[in-house]
């Protein structure tokens, strides 16, 4: 079965309620009362070097606290989860450290310890440890609460990150940006008018310069509501509407996996 340890050292039987094996997170409950809770941040307010803890119970010594900063945000590419969007902090996080809370000085939580970098050479903590920011967090909580399935926003197309070879073999005017590779017949993409070789500049109104992020804003559209997407079809600017579906299950598939940037993504 599944047990919740608490800091007072009670061993209290826990129900998996809900789970996001794309997000890597689930929820539990307990048939306990009156236990302190913490308060969820806003992971979108941190900063470079702003100071972190990351709590967690590593080679099951106990509860410990590690202090350091957050080193960068934003990471993803390195075939962890299908949304990738870490925090990196150097608070030393080891094993049983995986699930632990990373808080900022505020005591709130801005997001969920999940992993570490380490070489070959070495099974220890090297100063970059990764964790689940607060935003994803709340984005799935409500889904995992009602113990439903966390439905994600689907275009229907295939993007591919440009290179500047790339753009040159194809003859378009820019060598940057995310391209449209395929649009998947009679999906949303296809429905709005979506077409291949259009360059992305904007969906929702944020600029695209990568696909990871393309994948990040799409998975969090809300199914059914229209959005503008903006693309440059040629040397013309479009601005298309699209209605988003919702992504079939294993609709996302990494071309490459490891610690450097994905070029293709299946379909978003």
């Amino acid at each position: 079965g599944l047990y919740v340890g608490l800091a007072d050292g009670r061993q209290i039987e826990a129900v998996l309620v809900g789970s996001d094996p794309e997000t890597d997170l689930a929820l539990l409950r307990i048939q306990e009362k009156d236990l302190p809770a913490v308060t969820i941040g806003d992971s979108t307010q941190l900063r470079i070097g702003q100071s972190v803890l990351a709590i967690g119970n590593p080679f099951d010594v106990g509860q410990t606290v590690t202090a350091g900063i957050v080193s960068a945000l934003g990471r993803h590419g390195l075939g962890l989860n299908s949304y990738e969007d870490f925090i990196q902090t150097d608070a030393a996080i080891n094993q049983g450290n995986s699930g632990g809370a990373l808080i900022n000085a505020q005591g709130e939580l801005i997001g969920i310890n999940t992993a570490i970098f380490s070489p070959e050479q070495s099974d220890g903590f090297i100063g970059i440890g990764f964790a689940i920011p607060s935003s994803i967090i709340e984005r799935v909580l409500p889904s995992l609460m009602a113990g439903k399935v966390v439905e994600r926003g689907y275009f229907g197309f295939v993007p591919r990150q440009l290179s500047r070879e790339f753009a040159q073999d194809l003859g378009l005017t820019v060598s940057q940006g995310v391209m449209v590779s395929h649009v998947l017949g009679k999906s949303p993409a296809a429905q709005a008018g979506l077409h291949a070789f259009d360059i992305l500049k904007k969906i929702d109104g944020e600029e695209i310069h990568h696909v990871n992020r393309v994948l990040q804003i799409i998975a969090a559209l809300k199914p059914g509501i229209p959005v503008e997407v903006e693309v440059l079809r040629g040397s013309q600017l479009v601005t298309l509407t699209v209605t988003p579906g919702v992504r079939p299950k294993n609709a996302i598939e990494r071309a490459q996996a490891g610690p450097t940037a994905i070029d293709t993504i299946s379909t978003v």
